[in-house]
């Protein structure tokens, strides 16, 4: 049998003092440091905004709206997310209530656009017009409140008018994020 020559292994990785020795790039090294600090300081950004409810669901989300004569009093969510749910609560004030009536009109953007699934308590008669609906309420006294179950369809700004028949109308803002 032909003998084959052998040769021992070598080992091709630097070593100092018997120790593998790893390249160092200072240069890389602080580029890399300052990305991660950079990355650090965004993701806590995001975090406080969410917790504030800028992403929707928070404390920058909520809005209230009063009518100048004082009428009515809305409160919303000014930031929603597409599909969750969330309640308008409109307050009356003693100038909403006419022979023992409420008489509501809302826009149909807050019908279609912001997704009104219900209103509660249920009106006694809808009228349709106005490029709206007109509820009609029995109302004995104060306090009387209306809330109306939202879900949106779709991202976008919406734009909605509420108004007591014969008062000053309240105008507000959703954004709807996805």
């Amino acid at each position: 049998m032909p003998e084959t020559a052998s040769k021992p292994v070598e080992d091709t990785v630097a070593k100092v003092d018997g120790e593998v020795a790893v390249g160092e790039d200072l240069e890389f090294q602080r580029k890399w440091w300052k990305f991660e600090r950079v990355a650090w300081i965004l993701f806590t950004l995001i975090l406080l905004l969410d917790v504030a409810g800028v992403f929707g669901k928070g404390p920058v989300a909520h809005a209230t709206r009063k009518a100048g004569d004082g009428s009515i009093e809305v409160k919303y969510e000014r930031i929603e997310r597409t599909g969750t749910p969330s309640i308008l609560r409109i307050d009356f004030g003693s100038s909403a209530i006419h022979d023992g009536k409420i008489m509501l009109y809302i826009s149909e953007s807050l019908v279609k656009e912001l997704g009104a699934q219900r209103i509660v308590p249920s009106p006694e008669v809808t009228r349709v017009g106005k490029g709206g609906l007109t509820y009609t309420f029995p109302a004995a006294g104060l306090p009387a409140s209306v809330e109306l179950a939202l879900q949106p369809s779709g991202p976008g700004l919406n734009h909605f008018v509420i108004q007591v028949e014969g008062a000053e109308p309240v105008n507000g803002d959703v954004v709807v994020v996805p």
